[in-house]
């Protein structure tokens, strides 16, 4: 597991089982390492109905499955889901990243993390989005809170996954496992955001399932 230094991190409020909420293997790679190394018992949940298409859902999942099982971690697959992401989404199709259509994925996906919890046992919950440098932490973590609330005994962990290399040790855990790099947030709107940007500043739109990390990348 690499020689890193490691704090060694305690769930809030004495927890003991943690739930992960997971959006892609980069993200979750060094989240996953972290606890791994803390001796956390925890389990990965993949709910992200979102992401589209289903060739890129299928994708992301299938890499944060071959990580969690090289290193033995139970992986939750809930459904797609969505239609009910899209119907959700209606009227914020010209919204901008991180605006309120992103906080309503937030919402949708953590509220069903939350209620797994709830139902099987965990004290805790949390998510791999907040490590990227693109996403707003103080959003990611407003919509895990409001969806612990509703739950006795249910508390949404806001540990900062970016300090103390986190984000470098991202990086560095995907290339070394040559994960699928996904170049958009991983919605049809983000997509269609994206690929306008990159033919307004003279570049080809994504081609899906095509870019990995590389273990040569310097």
């Amino acid at each position: 597991m690499n020689n890193v230094i490691r704090e060694k991190l305690l769930l809030p409020n004495q927890g003991k089982n943690l739930l992960l909420h997971s959006c892609c293997a980069p993200c979750s790679g060094e989240v996953m390492e972290a606890i791994i190394a803390s001796g956390i018992d925890f389990s990965i949940f993949f709910y992200n109905p979102n992401i589209h298409p289903k060739k890129e859902y299928d994708l992301r999942k299938e890499e944060n499955i071959r990580f969690a099982e090289k290193h033995n971690i139970p992986f939750i697959d809930t459904d797609y889901d969505e239609d009910n992401w899209f119907a959700r989404a209606k009227g914020m199709e010209m919204e901008p990243e991180k605006g309120i259509r992103c906080t309503m994925c937030f919402d949708m996906r953590f509220e069903r993390t939350a209620l797994y919890a709830y139902e099987n046992g965990f004290d805790t919950i949390c998510s791999s989005l907040g490590i990227s440098r693109w996403k707003n932490m103080q959003q990611i973590n407003d919509s895990g809170i409001r969806a612990a609330e509703p739950y006795e005994g249910i508390e949404y962990w806001t540990h900062n996954w970016r300090k103390k290399g986190g984000s470098a040790r991202m990086l560095d855990i995907s290339k070394e496992e040559e994960f699928y790099m996904q170049e958009y947030c991983g919605c049809a709107y983000s997509l269609r955001d994206t690929n306008k940007w990159r033919m307004a500043n003279g570049r080809e739109k994504i081609k899906l399932g095509e870019k990995y990390y590389s273990k040569d990348d310097k």
